[in-house]
């Protein structure tokens, strides 16, 4: 996997274009046949409500094979902005999927770097941390005790007492509440977490994860922190520059 390379044309020349690398994606072969630029995608999309956001524009982009273009796209804010609930698949006139086609260019962005050149792109690193380790440690994507009314105000002070007792809150839906034996919520024994691990490292997902931490630790350094640590973590976890709209 490549580490980091942000230097722009270069890199092509040596991996081959943008385009063939977002052709080698399943999901953009799926998503993408014949853009006729109908708008049909972004009338529907619940993102662009709310953000400066058009799917039929990033369609009509990559159609281009345009290197230039495809890379300013990897680097922008605007691929992190799409929530993925593809109602824009059904919807499209001539079967493309724009989510799919985002899909593909955040994967590139995250492969080759350039994920940390946007602020919504450097929240990678906390999905990763927060989510991402949360997996690997417990087998869950979420737990009760990974929202942290600190972290999550809008919770309110009703979460924080139930985060303060968790326990004595959720073994009344569950006895073994992170403890050993069947149910939701339960401790997910030792031998499954080692397998876990082991589909990680066999599918890549364990070197995609060093990756971004590679790339978020040389752009913590570029920004003036101490490499990827709290502060950086907590940095794109509360940066808006309010600038998405």
């Amino acid at each position: 996997m490549p580490r980091c390379v942000r230097g722009g044309g270069n890199f092509s020349g040596i991996m081959g274009k943008y385009y063939d690398m977002l052709m080698e994606d399943v999901r953009m072969r799926e998503g993408m046949k014949a853009c006729m630029n109908c708008g049909v995608c972004t009338a529907v999309c619940p993102s662009a409500e709310f953000y400066n956001y058009d799917p039929r524009q990033i369609v009509s982009t990559v159609q281009t094979q345009d290197d230039e273009a495809i890379e300013a796209l990897l680097r922008s804010e605007t691929i992190w902005y799409c929530g993925e609930c593809m109602s824009c698949r059904p919807r499209c006139p001539r079967g493309n999927t724009p989510g799919y086609v985002v899909q593909a260019l955040r994967t590139l962005s995250q492969k080759l770097g350039f994920f940390t050149e946007s602020e919504k792109g450097r929240q990678q690193f906390a999905l990763k941390r927060l989510i991402g380790e949360n997996i690997l440690n417990t087998g869950y994507c979420i737990t009760p005790r990974l929202v942290n009314p600190d972290l999550h105000q809008e919770q309110g002070p009703v979460w924080r007492w139930v985060y303060d007792n968790d326990r004595e809150v959720f073994e009344r839906f569950n006895p073994t509440y992170m403890q050993e034996g069947p149910g939701a919520m339960r401790r997910i024994d030792d031998r499954s977490l080692e397998e876990l691990h082991r589909i990680f490292e066999v599918t890549g997902g364990m070197e995609f994860f060093d990756n971004i931490e590679r790339c978020s630790e040389k752009k913590a350094r570029e920004l003036g922190f101490d490499g990827a640590d709290e502060e950086y973590l907590m940095y794109t976890y509360t940066t808006n520059n309010n600038c998405h709209h």
